[in-house]
């Protein structure tokens, strides 16, 4: 499938030019509707429908925006929602992602027949947060897990017994279809479909211009066990800057706390206040998060890359490789390899 057709000036063929018209971009289909809250749009037009130019993959993304009847739709502060396209648009996106429903509303039989009909002719299929309600409707997430916000967990399983829904991760990849929980864990699985099809390299620079976690993993329990702690104590946040300087030097609990200027059991407590983990949870999550790229474009060993990214040995490497991303390296870099 190719995009839309635009009209620009005539430019000399360069091996950039080439690589990007070789590869025609990925064509993402975002649903609207009136009332509806525009974050979880907000999240799909800001991951994908910004130009990139500093990322080398090639061809990006381009988002439409439609509805079930164009034109402008009334959307929750006030504003409206101008949108161009109808459902159409669907059956020609390589990617279909349906915001937040909401979940008192009957699915239209117009939207359920045209995710369904997407999905059939190959569109991968998104949902963020109660959006699941719509891919329920279409009939896509019967007997398979799926994620939805905790609060409305019940109500699908109730409304649709078909389905196995997963009340406490973050995400469900089941490959073609893809459901996340609550509104922010949709940056989350927007971050995991990146990763998909660009690798980890390209996902966290995303990620940091989003100012964002580059992974959270979709095992990871959608409950927060405490409230997020605000903190500017820039002791913490300044050993946490050398932590991302130094991720592969061995280090103690006692030389961070030195580093903090503060006992062993201070640095501890406020560690976790600032970051909701303990400085050896949080400096492992990094570690892994390192040998993803490595994993993906290098040639180097599991031993190797263990090392390089700076654990003591590949045994214990695999085993906080497999507890965060819940696969093995060997498994990781045969999906993920480029």
């Amino acid at each position: 499938m190719t995009p839309a057709a635009r009209t620009t000036p005539a430019a000399p063929a360069t091996a950039a030019t080439a690589a990007t018209t070789a590869r025609p971009r990925h064509r993402i289909a975002a649903l609207a509707y009136p009332g509806m809250a525009p974050f979880e749009l907000a999240i799909v037009i800001e991951v994908f429908g910004l130009e990139r130019p500093e990322l080398d993959v090639g061809a990006w993304y381009t988002v439409e925006v439609c509805a079930v009847e164009p034109g402008e739709h009334p959307a929750v502060g006030g504003i409206t929602v101008a949108v161009p396209h109808g459902l159409d648009r669907l059956s020609g996106a390589d990617t279909v992602i349906i915001p937040g429903w909401p979940v008192h509303q009957p699915v239209p039989e117009a939207l359920s027949a045209a995710v369904r009909e997407a999905h059939q002719r190959g569109s991968r299929v998104v949902s963020i947060c109660s959006g699941a309600f719509v891919l329920a409707a279409a009939g896509l997430l019967d007997g398979r897990r799926a994620a939805t916000h905790w609060q409305y967990a019940e109500r699908l399983a109730r409304g649709y017994p078909a389905v196995d829904v997963d009340h406490e991760v973050l995400y469900v990849d089941d490959g073609d279809v893809l459901t996340s929980a609550g509104s922010a864990a949709g940056i989350d699985l927007c971050l995991h479909l990146i990763r998909r099809d660009h690798g980890a390299a390209v996902a966290n620079q995303v990620a940091r211009r989003l100012v964002v976690p580059a992974h959270r993993d979709g095992g990871q329990s959608q409950y927060v066990e405490r409230p997020v702690a605000v903190s500017d104590d820039a002791r913490i946040h300044d050993v946490i800057a050398w932590l991302e300087r130094s991720l592969t030097e061995p280090v103690s609990l006692a030389a961070l706390a030195r580093r903090a200027h503060l006992s062993e059991r201070h640095f501890t407590r406020r560690f976790r206040e600032v970051t909701g983990q303990s400085p050896v949870e949080w400096l492992l999550a990094r570690r892994v998060d390192r040998s993803l790229e490595l994993l993906e474009r290098g040639d180097q060993s599991i031993d190797e890359i263990a090392v390089v990214a700076g654990f003591a040995n590949a045994t214990t490497y695999r085993l906080h490789f497999r507890h965060r991303m819940n696969t093995t390296p060997s498994q990781y870099r045969r999906a993920f390899r480029r």
